[in-house]
């Protein structure tokens, strides 16, 4: 191995231990994340740190695309593994993969979806991994044959805007519309199970999201 694949070997594997790290604060702490505790749980100095990641904000942005890569994976293979032709069954292949990756990831599920980081602005390039989950929802339900009622003229303009952003699509602005319905609920369901509101409210949980899972598939129109 050369001197430079080696410095860059040694490069990632400090990234990951980095990372690694700042999870664990973000589980304890939440993700008011400070480098130099992060520096201090791994038994080196701040300088050291920032040779890795300049800021807070640069460690924020790595573990955001980091899980918004892995909640994205998890749901793609999901909807992979189901036959093309059963709509339904990719659709709910989907959201049930967002609802076990979030509950397996609280920390980075609450970094994602929680509250705003103060002070912390994304850059563009978290916007791509974080589509991952709504363009899955938007190609089942680009699948489906028939139309949908007409949405509401004020609001069509804010449809093709999104869609044009897309490139070529025949998406259109009524399915795309059922797809942000289902998107918003879906995470705010499962935000609502990771924070604990449902707990005084709702025993049977993998049931009570199924359900409403399937409702938002009656109003995309699925088979």
């Amino acid at each position: 191995m050369s001197a430079s694949s080696l410095r860059a070997r040694v490069r990632s594997e400090m990234h990951q231990e980095i990372k690694e790290a700042a999870r664990r604060r973000l589980a304890a702490e939440g993700a008011n994340l400070s480098l130099r505790a992060v520096a201090r749980d791994m038994g080196i100095v701040a300088s050291a740190l920032y040779r890795y990641f300049p800021s807070r904000d640069a460690l924020l942005t790595a573990l955001i695309i980091d899980a918004y890569v892995g909640l994205g994976e998890a749901a793609a293979g999901a909807e992979a593994a189901v036959p093309r032709d059963d709509l339904r069954g990719r659709w709910l292949a989907v959201c049930r993969a967002v609802r076990s990756w979030a509950l397996a990831h609280p920390a980075e599920y609450g970094l994602l979806y929680g509250n705003p980081v103060p002070g912390y602005t994304a850059p563009p390039e978290t916007v791509a991994p974080a589509s991952k989950v709504i363009l899955l929802l938007a190609a089942v339900v680009q699948d489906v044959p028939g139309a949908l009622p007409p949405v509401p003229g004020p609001v069509r303009p804010d449809l093709r805007r999104l869609l044009d952003g897309q490139g070529p699509t025949d998406l259109t602005e009524e399915r795309l519309d059922r797809v942000l319905l289902a998107w918003t609920h879906l995470f705010g369901q499962v935000g609502f199970e990771v924070f604990h509101r449902l707990d005084a409210m709702i025993a049977a949980r993998a049931e009570y999201f199924d359900h409403h899972m399937s409702l938002l598939a009656d109003l995309a129109g699925l088979p």
